[in-house]
Formats: C-alpha cells, sequence, structure tokens
C-alpha cells in the first residue's frame, strides 16, 4: 500500500511538472498553441534527433491504431497521422493535451486524445497495433508498470517502441565533465539506464530488440565558449570516430517490442 501511495504521489508530482512546462518552447519566439509555434519546435526536434525518421517509420503505418503514451505536444503523434495511422495520445499533462489539440488542428489530422496515465490506462486488452513511447520512461513515476500497460493493450501481432536516455552514454558524460545540466534534470522523476536495465524493465515483451542512437549534432541550447567547444570541436571529431566503437554510447535507447 505505502509503494502505491507513493507512486500516486510523484505522479501528481510529474503531472504538475509538465503543467508548467512546455518541452523546448525556448527554441521558438511565437505563442504557444500558434501555427508558426508548432512548426519551429517540429523542426527543432527533427533537427536534434535527426536519426529518428530513419529509425521509426512514420508513414509505415497506414490504417494500424497507434497509441503513443506520453505525446506531449502531439510533434510524433502528427507525423504519424499523416502516415495515415489512427493515431490516440495519451498524457499525464493538461497543458500538453490542450496543445496538441491545437497542433492536430493546425496541421488538418485527426488524433483522439486522453488525459489518463500510462500506468493505468483506459483501454481494452489488445486494443492497438502499435504502442510508441519516446522519452517518457525516464520521466514516469512507475515506468514498469506503464511498460506492462503496453504490452497489455498491445495486440499479439503488434509492436511496442520505446526510447529512454543511455546512462553510459558519451551526454551523460560530457554532462558531468561541464557541468551543464541536460534538459528537465530538475524533473520530479529522471532516471537513466544502462542496456541491461532497460532490457531487464522490458521483460513482459517476448522479443525485445534494443539499439543505441543519437550521436553529437550542433546544439542550438548552449552558447558562449561552451557551445563553440561543443559544436566547433566536439560534435565534428566524435562523429570521426567510426560508429561501431562508439555505437554503445549514443545517449537514447531505442527498443523494438514484440509480445
Amino acid at each position: 500500500m505505502e509503494n502505491t501511495i507513493d507512486a500516486l504521489s510523484r505522479t501528481e508530482d510529474v503531472r504538475r511538472y509538465w503543467n508548467e512546462r512546455i518541452h523546448d518552447l525556448e527554441m521558438t519566439e511565437y505563442s504557444p498553441g500558434t501555427a508558426e509555434f508548432f512548426r519551429d519546435l517540429d523542426d527543432y526536434r527533427f533537427d536534434k534527433l535527426r536519426y529518428l525518421p530513419n529509425v521509426v517509420d512514420f508513414n509505415g503505418y497506414r490504417g494500424k491504431k497507434l497509441l503513443e503514451v506520453g505525446c506531449g505536444i502531439g510533434t510524433d503523434l502528427v507525423r504519424f497521422a499523416r502516415g495515415g495511422a489512427v493515431v490516440t495520445g495519451i498524457d499525464l499533462s493538461e497543458t500538453a493535451l490542450g496543445l496538441a489539440a491545437d497542433n492536430a488542428r493546425h496541421a488538418g489530422v485527426e488524433m483522439k486524445l486522453e488525459l489518463a496515465d500510462g500506468s493505468a490506462m483506459p483501454f481494452e486488452d489488445r486494443s492497438f497495433d502499435v504502442v510508441y513511447g519516446h522519452g517518457v520512461l525516464q520521466y514516469a513515476a512507475d515506468p514498469k508498470k506503464i511498460v506492462e500497460e503496453c504490452r497489455r493493450v498491445v495486440k499479439p501481432d503488434g509492436a511496442a517502441i520505446f526510447m529512454v536516455y543511455n546512462r553510459l552514454s558519451w551526454l551523460n558524460a560530457l554532462s558531468k565533465l561541464t557541468r551543464v545540466e541536460l534538459e528537465h534534470e530538475d524533473a520530479p522523476v529522471l532516471v537513466k539506464y544502462s542496456i541491461s536495465e532497460f532490457r531487464s524493465m522490458l521483460e513482459p515483451f517476448g522479443e525485445v530488440r534494443i539499439v543505441p542512437e543519437r550521436f553529437p549534432v550542433a546544439s542550438r541550447l548552449h552558447g558562449g565558449w561552451k557551445g563553440l567547444l561543443f559544436n566547433g570541436v566536439f560534435v565534428g571529431s566524435f562523429n570521426v570516430l567510426p560508429r561501431s566503437w562508439v555505437r554503445p554510447l549514443g545517449w537514447h535507447l531505442m527498443a523494438y517490442c514484440s509480445p
């Protein structure tokens, strides 16, 4: 009972945190909810995450029922919807869901949005062909329960895609070395995982493939000498190294799972 109460309390802390913040807000000068706002945040997201369209086929789920857990303002969900997927997004944050609805309207796509906790989803068993959670588990009060719920709601022939942060990564090490905090270090929950820890959390799924991704690209976040050193020296030097040498150090651990 005590663990349940603690998880509920942390979940409320997480809800409050994300209701008060919009991810990457500093990357646009436009007002939240405007078409220009969503354009800028989409541009920034897929600039820093250049790998993502290469490893997630946003156009590959036409006619499939897709659920995004922790959909935020709907940036990825819009791409899935444009690709023909029948999309549903859930999030703890009312702020995020309101913006996601605006995003869908500007994009001219349909999406079903629900205020819901990923650890207790309001869906029947085997409801979705695909479950997607990119950058959500590491901020969640009960990530194991979210994984269990995702396994429950995905169809037997379906798939799940997750991403968490790699504790044993170039970016985590660089952050500690330069004493530059990562985004949302002040979140109520932020857990980074090793590959083996991530695999253990995904045990409810029958098959799991984990691929480290996100290697250094020029950053818009930091200026001054640290930004110059990172963008001018580190990015180029790191990317000269053979990818096979440094792949385990990718900042993002992508997991592709099937029941």
